[in-house]
């Protein structure tokens, strides 16, 4: 009997794990907040306190007054207290230094919360053969996104009082691209390989992957924002300073005006969110009047193009106050909603 219309594609029960699929949703929501804590850590210029990289014993915090003062004596040798915190108390140096813990416990929780599961789902033979592999690259991504995190962490122990605007946007993007590779790889598990004949390859196709990489790039733009501070700059809006483009966007070569300046990278980010706003209105609305979008696919844009809207609305919101703790921790977090919802429509537009 044909499938009703929208409905999902059957697949053979060899091919789908339900316990794999709950697995990777519940590692994916772990990286989500991983993230969230990973921008309050620099909202709260936290991320520079702990200035070791201990994989294994790092997992266990001061527990002794010695220990705090040692910590503290290497967090007074960085530039960042020097030039910005020199006499902070060892109560405040305490505050940050627990949101930089938070954080790279997380990411540790994480790393655990894939490799041990996955090591007894595949002992328990309950993994689609097909899946083994991605998900081993899952763990791989995970591993250097740990690596890329304290290669990031280094670049403000050196000669900077906060970590390089790039590397900040590489180390927040591969924790999106695992993210959005966990909810992919979890919709896979959950209804298995689509069959050949309900494949789909066609505008749908394109046009939602092309929607996912801008949302994607578009919170990269968001995290130079964050690495320059750009959101403490020019808080009018739609104008920046009075002027449609500011004043001082150009800093003299295309590297600095595109990843180190504070109006420029604020510029860019408005700009590009026009565009993905744009686009994800043109998407739904396309779906909305196509005979060949499914109901799911339907629903998938409109959402998208909901979300997209209240997140431009939101980052107008922070930016016209100062920026936040609260708001901005709201602003992130609805980014990595909106790249979840854009990443699921790009998954069902492959299915008829």
């Amino acid at each position: 009997m044909e499938a009703a219309k929208g409905a999902m594609p059957s697949s053979s029960l060899e091919d789908r794990s339900r316990a794999v699929a709950i697995w990777l949703f519940s590692v994916a929501l772990l990286v989500l907040a991983m993230v969230v804590v990973g921008g309050a850590t620099r909202l709260t210029g936290s991320g520079l306190s702990i200035t070791q990289w201990r994989p294994i014993s790092g997992v266990v915090p001061p527990m002794t007054d010695q220990v705090w003062a040692r910590d503290f004596t290497l967090y007074r040798a960085t530039p960042q207290y020097l030039l910005l915190n020199r006499g902070m108390s060892l109560a405040d140096f305490k505050f940050i230094f627990w949101w930089e813990w938070a954080h790279r416990l997380l990411a540790r929780m994480v790393g655990a919360a894939f490799a041990i599961p996955m090591a007894v789902l595949l002992l328990a033979r309950r993994f689609p053969k097909r899946l083994i592999g991605p998900c081993f690259g899952l763990l791989a991504l995970g591993g250097l996104q740990g690596l890329v995190g304290w290669w990031m962490v280094k670049s403000g122990l050196e000669a900077r009082v906060s970590v390089a605007p790039e590397r900040l946007a590489v180390h927040l993007g591969l924790a999106l691209v695992l993210f959005s590779a966990l909810i992919w790889t979890g919709f896979e598990a959950w209804f298995g390989a689509a069959p050949i004949a309900a494949r789909r390859t066609d505008r749908w196709t394109s046009w939602t992957a092309v929607l996912g990489v801008a949302i994607l790039l578009q919170c990269l733009l968001g995290a130079l924002v964050a690495g320059n501070h750009g959101g403490l700059v020019d808080a009018d809006w739609p104008l920046m300073g009075g002027r449609m483009a500011p004043a001082d966007y150009w800093r003299g070569s295309l590297w600095e005006t595109i990843a180190h300046g504070q109006a420029s990278t604020q510029f860019d980010h408005r700009i590009f969110a026009y565009l993905t706003f744009t686009a994800s209105a043109g998407v739904a609305i396309g779906a909305a009047w196509s005979a060949s979008a499914s109901p799911a696919i339907r629903r998938l844009a409109a959402g998208l193009a909901i979300a997209v809207t209240l997140q431009a609305g939101i980052g107008v919101m922070t930016l016209a106050m100062g920026v936040p703790l609260a708001l901005a921790i709201v602003h992130q977090s609805m980014a990595a909603a909106v790249l979840a919802t854009a990443t699921a429509l790009a998954w069902r537009s492959r299915r008829r």
